[in-house]
């Protein structure tokens, strides 16, 4: 046995989604870092091992442009380049990749941390050192650093230094939570196993081996979805064990999840109720799938009612989106629906008090064992939300380090220079300004070759009856005068269409109705029908326009998506099976859906008013996402072979080393690392494609540099050599596909 001594800046156990963006996070601020994940492969519940797609704040589709920026953002873009048919091995290696390029990583695979060393009073705790053992090696590591971060899922490093915890569901009394039972208990969430299928062309036969369960005896077939066609994340409600200790028990329910899996496969094969005769069962996993264990306590313990009320914490450091998803207690035997899901009316934002433990002072948490409720735990579990959580995790661990200070004097004392990190690096972060002095694009004056002025799509494709009402969301930046909309009138009627806000600047849901108007129609074809809407908000805003249902009437969808511009139907229903899942549709997330490819298709209508929401000085306005209006800038419609530029002037020279730049790439648009659905596209089309920046040196334009085939959203140029210029340009000379150039922000650095 070979025994080591590995000592950084930091240390993170884990190495799932968390994990891996905490150390990223944390090496790309220039600090050491030792990543110790005690399986072979990153990634956690995401990786091959497990097979479980990465969800996050979009709620696949259901939130909008809230697909996660940052390093989750980098993952999900690479991905779908790498990998756009979801091949789990291939996320492994974008998982990987992402960490072997960052080189003050040192990455510990397979190596086990079961132990810790840590001193101190009950409440005033600190650890000094993790060791583990590394399979297969026969070598036992101890990590030594300043700051820890536990991202281990179960929270097993926490628990060894001491660190307060909960288990199980609190009682509804503690903090005053509508969906927490009356009883605290020690119930949670279930585990589950995957299993893929393939057909292979010819007949394959199953015989079933001695454990597995005969389902027709359970309450299986009729309380869940079994389809031959589906495998994988379908199956995610093959979930046991929440009456149970997911950790002490795991053994025990690995053995009833794949008793369950071989059952179900028994009965598609040889129940003669399905076609299977040419499948087989290509995968099935060998570790259950934790959803929940131990949730330390920080200084603030995240609620389901800053979940619902959106809560803007003063400390925000990242947000979320999925709804409260919690899964009864029995889990693939329950009576009831496998989950049942309250949304808010858009994302919600995570406090930085939930990262770190309340009594070990150097303990930093990320992933699903952070300090929440386990009501609230319901949304920040999933992996993209996990993701952003260990960005923020890492990025306050490198500055803890580089200040000599603990995470909770780091709140008390910086808590604007780590948002300001955060936002630096495009992390998920909504509703916060940049305030960066040290940019000098804040103190530039903008301005560009052109800009997109009138809000609107007009490219009609696809026709649709207004059987139901249907929407259209747009920013109306200064005002709105008028509202026209492209229609086929089978019949003369009345058409009426209402105007809402939306009540905060992160949400795309009508909230209070300003106006209604109705409008007389003849009968004809592809004419446009004007409202006589008018609006002045007090702050540039998104308008949700209502359109409402007239069976004599149709409307147009265009076929490609316009920045800015939504497409909403309203349903009555959510489109679920209620067997599986339990959405309460009166929410209105749900009843508004941009489902069903409407997220690229808006409808075509027309704001006659110039709008200032593209302008030129949006690129340094402070705001890297969307949040009540684009902020970013738009080109008007690139014609053939012509660029279009952004140009930053300063009234004196300015040293210039680096610049920054953040282009659009539409995150409004669902992204998945697996299989659950497939996008038709390897780059986002908004992106810019061909771009080069030139400073006016003495005079006459120079070519500082040109980068081509770019598919990423935030380009970090470092300058071959100092520049000293008052004017600096960004060049687009084309697009990944995307009519006109959109850039989201640029910042320059001395």
């Amino acid at each position: 046995m070979k025994e080591e001594r590995v000592k950084t800046d930091i240390s993170v156990i884990g190495g799932g989604l968390s994990g891996v963006c905490a150390a990223i996070a944390a090496a790309r601020l220039g600090q050491t870092v030792a990543l110790i994940q005690n399986r072979p492969v990153l990634g956690g519940n995401s990786s091959s091992e497990v097979r479980v797609w990465v969800c996050g704040a979009t709620g696949h589709g259901v939130n909008r442009y809230a697909r996660e920026t940052g390093i989750m953002g980098e993952l999900f873009v690479e991905n779908q380049f790498q990998n756009m048919d979801g091949n789990p091995y291939l996320w492994d290696l974008t998982v990987l990749e992402a960490v072997r390029a960052e080189c003050r990583i040192q990455l510990f695979l397979n190596t086990d941390v079961h132990e810790v060393e840590a001193d101190g009073e009950e409440d005033h705790r600190m650890i000094r050192s993790v060791t583990g053992w590394m399979m297969g090696s026969e070598r036992k590591i101890r990590f030594e650093s300043e700051v820890f971060l536990d991202c281990t899922g179960d929270g097993l490093i926490g628990f060894l230094a001491g660190a307060k915890y909960r288990i199980g569901r609190e009682a509804r009394a503690e903090h005053g939570e509508d969906w927490a039972p009356e009883v605290a208990d020690g119930i949670t969430l279930g585990s589950t196993i995957l299993f893929y299928t393939k057909d292979v062309g010819h007949p394959v036969k199953f015989h079933p081996p001695s454990f597995a369960k005969d389902i027709t005896k359970t309450s299986i077939p009729i309380k869940r979805v079994i389809r031959s066609g589906d495998s994988g994340c379908h199956y995610w409600w093959i979930e046991w064990g929440g009456e149970l200790d997911t950790v002490h028990e795991n053994e025990k329910i690995r053995d009833e999840l794949w008793s369950v899996i071989y059952g179900i496969w028994d009965y598609i094969k040889n129940s003669g109720n399905f076609e299977a005769q040419q499948m087989t069962l290509e995968w099935v996993g060998a570790l259950p799938g934790k959803r929940e264990y131990r949730r330390f306590v920080g200084d603030y313990v995240l609620t389901q009612n800053d979940i619902m009320a959106q809560t803007p914490f003063e400390d925000r450091i990242a947000f979320g989106g999925w709804s409260i998803d919690l899964h009864p207690p029995q889990g693939m035997y329950a009576k009831e629906s496998g989950s049942k899901h309250l949304h808010a009316d858009g994302i919600y934002h995570i406090p930085f008090r939930s990262l770190y433990s309340v009594n070990v002072s150097n303990l930093l948490m990320a992933g699903r064992n952070i300090s929440a409720s386990h009501v609230a735990f319901g949304t920040t579990r999933v992996m993209a939300t996990c993701a952003v959580i260990g960005e923020a995790a890492g990025t306050g661990a490198a500055l803890c380090v580089q200040k000599q200070v603990m995470p909770r004097e780091l709140h008390q004392k910086h808590l604007k220079e780590l948002q300001m990190t955060l936002l630096r690096q495009d992390a998920s972060i909504i509703g916060l300004r940049s305030e960066d002095e040290a940019d000098l694009a804040r103190r530039a004056q903008v301005t560009a070759s052109s800009t997109l002025r009138q809000v609107g799509v007009e490219r009609a494709v696809e026709p649709r009856r207004l059987h139901t009402d249907v929407a259209v969301v747009f920013p109306v930046a200064p005002a709105l005068r008028g509202f026209e909309l492209l229609t086929d009138v089978s019949e003369a009627t009345t058409m009426t269409v209402e105007l809402w806000d939306t009540g905060r600047a992160e949400n795309y849901v009508p909230k209070s109705l300003i106006a209604a108007v109705s409008a007389r129609v003849a009968t004809g074809e592809r004419q446009w029908v004007g409202f006589d809407l008018r609006w002045e908000p007090e702050v540039e805003q998104n308008a949700f326009v209502i359109v409402k249902a007239n069976e004599n009437v149709t409307v147009y969808h265009a076929n490609e998506p316009v920045t800015g511009t939504i497409a909403f139907v309203k349903g009555a229903k959510p489109i679920v099976d209620p067997k599986l899942e339990d959405h309460q549709p009166e929410q209105p997330v749900v009843l508004w859906s941009m489902k069903g490819g409407l997220d690229r298709k808006p409808i075509c209508f027309r704001s006659p008013e110039a709008s200032t929401a593209f302008s030129a000085e949006r690129v340094t306005d402070g705001y890297l996402r969307p949040y009540g209006t684009p902020h970013l800038w738009m080109s008007e419609p690139m014609a053939a072979g012509r660029e279009e530029w952004l140009e930053l002037a300063w009234e004196e020279p300015k040293e210039m080393k680096r610049v920054q730049v953040t282009f659009n790439d539409n995150v409004n648009q669902d992204l998945i690392n697996l299989h659950a659905f497939r996008t038709s596209f390897d780059v986002m089309p908004e992106l810019v494609k061909d771009y080069r920046i030139e400073a006016c040196v003495d005079g006459t334009w120079v070519v500082l540099l040109r980068e081509t085939n770019n598919r990423k959203r935030t380009r970090r140029h470092e300058l071959a050599s100092c520049v000293s210029a008052a004017q600096l340009r960004l060049i687009v000379e084309s697009t990944n596909g995307s009519p006109s150039a959109e850039v989201v922000e640029i910042r320059v650095y001395g």
